[in-house]
């Protein structure tokens, strides 16, 4: 009993520490494939009514759940490096500025 206990308490510190490391995007892909299972499983079960409706609608939730928390996350913009040429024709990069991120440029 005291064995499996150890396992479960080692399992747990190691899920829990690989969630600590996670950037936002792997963050919202994990949340939304929780969701998306869970929604999909529940969708599954009204649907079908057994066993393996459930596996496959939460297989198939998780999996987009995934797609869309990854790809709904809004990217950093980070330290970017525009190319400007001055009025002497000399060509240099700087950091971008908002007029590049609004389209302005």
């Amino acid at each position: 009993m005291i064995i499996r206990q150890a396992i479960a308490a080692v399992l747990m510190t190691a899920a829990l520490a690989g969630c600590a490391t996670q950037t936002e995007q792997q963050q919202r892909a994990t949340n939304g494939a929780l969701i998306g299972g869970g929604v999909g499983a529940l969708a599954g079960q009204a649907l079908g009514g057994n066993t393996k409706s459930t596996v496959i609608g939460a297989a198939g939730g998780a999996l987009l759940g995934a797609v869309i928390g990854q790809s709904t996350t809004p990217q950093r913009r980070g330290e970017q490096l525009c190319r400007y040429q001055d009025r002497y024709g000399r060509i240099y990069t700087a950091p971008c500025d908002d007029r590049y991120y609004n389209g302005d440029y």
